[in-house]
């Protein structure tokens, strides 16, 4: 499917490797619109590529209703969904003070990283599937975003390596249910990139995190991501899988 003319969804568009994408889109002709917790965010990064931006929380249904419902006002209905919000966290199961971890802690980052984005792709799924089928019976794609903590997470990442796990799990049967409607579902699972979260770790430990990759020896770059996304959308024969964006890096227990 070519993006120039589609409408988009980002969620977590507002930074990081959402607005990367977000702008990559843009550039190749879609009609962009950033959703994002932060409305701030969503709305500086929208006005600097001609998009539209709408505060949304992914796992509010009337909240992310509202916003694909502007969207579609706005431009159309959306053949384009990036799934790219969440939320990172590390606890250990067992705390310094002999305490349990606590549920809450486990339950939002499952509740925002994946049934958020379950929440989202079950929405757009249902408003792409009444579209118009366009070349190869294809009538839109959505993007999963998983994490290399999905097959080697680190000591505390058990609510974080969940979420991102589940997002794996369900990228093949999701890609089959939707093969009726011609819809199309891939996930991305980054490595160690230089988002605004990143970038907050003083220096020594970002130079210390990126001499951990192979090659290239270094942080990936937000656009990098987005250029593997925009691929997606664009070919046509990419379904069901799941792609590790990486430089070969294995994380180690801590």
């Amino acid at each position: 499917m070519q993006i120039s003319g589609h409408a988009a969804l980002v969620t977590g568009g507002g930074s990081g490797l959402g607005e990367a994408t977000a702008r990559e889109l843009a550039r190749q002709g879609a009609k962009v619109a950033v959703l994002d917790v932060n409305a701030d965010n969503a709305r500086r990064v929208a006005a600097d590529i001609g998009g539209l931006g709408l505060a949304c929380d992914i796992t509010d249904t009337a909240s992310l209703q509202a916003a694909l419902d502007a969207a579609s006002a706005a431009h159309g209905p959306a053949r384009i969904l990036m799934n790219i919000a969440g939320i990172g966290t590390a606890k250990r199961v067992v705390q310094k003070d002999g305490s349990a971890a606590p549920l809450e802690d486990f339950s939002r980052v499952i509740s925002v990283n994946l049934i958020g984005s379950y929440n989202a792709a079950r929405l757009f799924a249902a408003a792409c599937a009444k579209l118009e089928p366009l070349a190869d019976g294809e009538r839109g794609v959505m993007l999963f975003t998983a994490s290399v903590a999905a097959f080697d997470g680190q000591v505390g990442q058990q609510a974080y390596s969940a979420s991102k796990g589940g997002l794996v799990g369900m990228t093949l049967p999701m890609a089959r249910d939707l093969a009726q409607h011609g819809i199309r579902v891939c996930t991305i699972a980054p490595g160690l990139f230089s988002t605004p979260l990143m970038r907050s770790l003083p220096e020594p430990v970002q130079q210390s995190l990126a001499a951990s990759i192979p090659f290239p020896p270094r942080l990936g770059h937000p656009e990098e991501f987005a250029s593997l996304a925009a691929h997606i959308v664009t070919n046509t024969h990419l379904n069901g899988e799941v792609i590790r964006l990486d430089g070969a890096l294995r994380m180690a227990p801590r």
